[in-house]
């Protein structure tokens, strides 16, 4: 990673929790880990567990420019987004984002602002693997021509992109 402040992957299978770097000056250190919670839909029964798919490339572009706006916003030392791709069965975790910042109101509202956007901008689709059938989890158009004039290093701009 070229990036030491940054560290975002997709992960084939359950993600969990890792501890960031020792950062001295990084008075706020919050994370997030998101994990499947045990649900009953009323036609298919209880959630067996829940399968991630990505457009990886771009994911990966929309969670660097998201932790590039967490550094200029927040002040953020340090940015984790980590993403489970694949089958994440129920009580396992499929997202963490940890942000480490000067004081600890600014890594609150930083890692809130990342899963935010991540769950708005990152294309990153969810279906739901229940005892008698699939679902897709509903979510947010994502508009492709946003992302039409970058190429798969290039990041410029990305973090501008409103839900």
């Amino acid at each position: 990673m070229p990036n030491d402040r940054i560290d975002i992957r997709l992960i084939e299978g359950s993600v969990s929790w890792e501890p960031p770097p020792l950062i001295e000056e990084g008075g706020g250190e919050c994370a997030f880990l998101g994990r499947s919670r045990a649900e009953v839909h009323e036609r298919h029964g209880r959630l067996i567990l829940l399968r991630y798919t990505a457009y990886e490339s771009m994911a990966c572009r929309v969670l660097e420019g998201l932790a590039r706006r967490a550094i200029d916003e927040y002040g953020a030392l340090f940015v984790r987004i980590l993403h489970a791709l694949g089958d994440v069965p129920v009580g396992e975790a499929s997202v963490l984002v940890q942000t480490v910042c000067p004081h600890r109101a600014e890594a609150f509202d930083a890692c809130r602002m990342l899963i935010d956007r991540l769950k708005a901008q990152a294309p990153i689709w969810k279906s739901e693997a229940w005892a008698d059938g699939t679902t897709w989890s509903r979510g947010q158009a994502i508009n492709p021509d946003i992302f039409a004039d970058h190429d798969d290093d290039d990041t410029e701009g990305v973090e501008d992109v409103q839900p």
